[in-house]
């Protein structure tokens, strides 16, 4: 499992040596999502939390349904949504 994939929330940080020692096999467990199942190896990024996780196509699913149910996103949200897609203005 590639480090950068796996971004873990509201965990204590290990230290360096914590991490040398951690066992191999776990370290190379795959992380699930929570809502759709698929693992880390299947979706560009993976955020692990206290007892849930989520992938980064869920997390914009859940993004992008918000902003819509207001029908009109705010101009702060509008300019992220356009960042994120890279639309310049």
């Amino acid at each position: 499992m590639s480090d950068d994939k796996v971004v873990s929330l509201g965990a204590k940080k290990k230290s360096i040596e914590e991490e040398k020692n951690q066992d191999d096999t776990v370290k190379n467990e795959p992380v699930y999502c929570s809502f759709c199942g698929r693992p880390n190896t299947q979706v560009i990024k993976m955020v692990k939390g206290p007892g849930v996780n989520i992938c980064s196509e869920c997390a914009m699913i859940a993004v992008q349904y918000l902003i819509l149910q207001d029908r009109m996103p705010s101009a702060e949200a509008q300019h992220i949504l356009d960042a994120f897609w890279g639309k310049a203005r």
